[in-house]
């Protein structure tokens, strides 16, 4: 049954056909008179005789093979379908979308920096974009060895050397360690070219790479961000200060020990320091609006009567009056 189903045969087109399948190949098989060839949305189809391109078919629909193919292939115009004879050609079917794959660093990949002698481990993950952009390289570096290529056979070859690249982009030019993903674009893009590059010998090429995050240790994680709250309040003290208070409100520093009470003295000095400090800045005039304040006139100085109120005798500026010694 297998010899005249191959026979027979009157209908070329991707019959394995999966969304995350480069290519497909049509071989093994006569093409009688009257085949036709159905080419789908997404598709090209090529035809290749003995290894060499013989036409590169990109619209999509139905055709006929002896009417409407042969007369352009380059070498094989002239022929003619026999009776019992017929056309042993291959035809390569090619997915001409753009393909979306997402990575991932399977282990951690240790970046050396100045900070951690072993390097600092780090993960990663994103997306890359790919689609195939030529026929004869392809053809000649994988088609002719292989009836099909998967996705997964491009991620497989992206990502046993992905490790390196991220390596090689993220100790470039001093990039921050603690700070990877501000860079992420620069790193992505150096990445993108050096893949471009791996992939170019098979006939395709990268057209996006994504960086979407990076992962450090808990350790380091925690760290950077509590060094991102010190910053974010400002110094060391205020950041003790808030810690202090916020640790009483928790019930974490709780009354009866040596260090709650501590604690309280210090955060009580402290707040009486800055009232205090508060209370003398408003309170402190300007000497700008400093001005002299008369002095009051002393009990000895008052103005003395002329005449003694008992006698009525001149006193004359005395304390005493001179005829009945009344005290003025």
């Amino acid at each position: 049954m297998g010899f005249f189903k191959n026979q027979f045969a009157n209908v070329v087109e991707w019959e394995e056909f999966r969304d995350d399948m480069i290519f497909w190949k049509w071989s093994n098989r006569e093409v009688k008179k009257g085949s036709k060839l159905i080419i789908r949305s997404g598709q090209d189809a090529i035809f290749v005789n003995n290894g060499k391109i013989e036409g590169i078919f990109e619209d999509e629909g139905e055709f006929n093979i002896d009417s409407d193919i042969i007369p352009f292939l380059s070498t094989l115009k002239g022929f003619k379908f026999g009776f019992n004879s017929g056309m042993r050609v291959e035809v390569l079917f090619v997915n001409t979308k753009e393909f979306t794959v997402k990575w991932g660093t399977q282990n951690p990949i240790l970046i050396p920096t100045p900070q951690l002698p072993g390097g600092m481990p780090i993960r990663a993950n994103g997306t890359f974009n790919f689609k195939v952009n030529d026929y004869v390289t392809l053809i000649d570096k994988i088609a002719g060895m292989r009836n099909s290529y998967l996705v997964e056979d491009i991620k497989i070859r992206i990502t046993s050397v992905l490790d390196q690249l991220l390596m090689k982009w993220i100790s470039r030019e001093g990039k921050d360690m603690f700070d990877l993903q501000a860079n992420a674009s620069d790193i992505a893009k150096g990445i993108r070219e050096d893949l471009d590059m791996q992939v170019m010998d098979n006939g395709m090429t990268i057209t996006g790479f994504q960086v979407m995050s990076f992962n450090y240790p808990k350790e380091i994680q925690d760290m950077i961000t509590k060094t991102a709250s010190h910053e974010m309040i400002g110094n060391l003290q205020k950041y003790q200060q808030v810690s202090m208070t916020d640790g009483i409100a928790s019930g974490k520093v709780q009354g009866g020990g040596a260090a709650s009470d501590m604690a309280g003295m210090m955060m009580g000095m402290n707040m009486a320091n800055e009232m205090m400090k508060n209370m003398n800045q408003n309170q402190k005039p300007s000497s700008e609006n400093q001005q002299p304040r008369p002095a009051s006139p002393s009990s000895e100085e008052h103005k003395k009567p002329n005449f003694c109120p008992n006698c009525g005798s001149k006193t004359e500026g005395a304390n005493f009056c001179p005829n009945c010694g009344q005290k003025l």
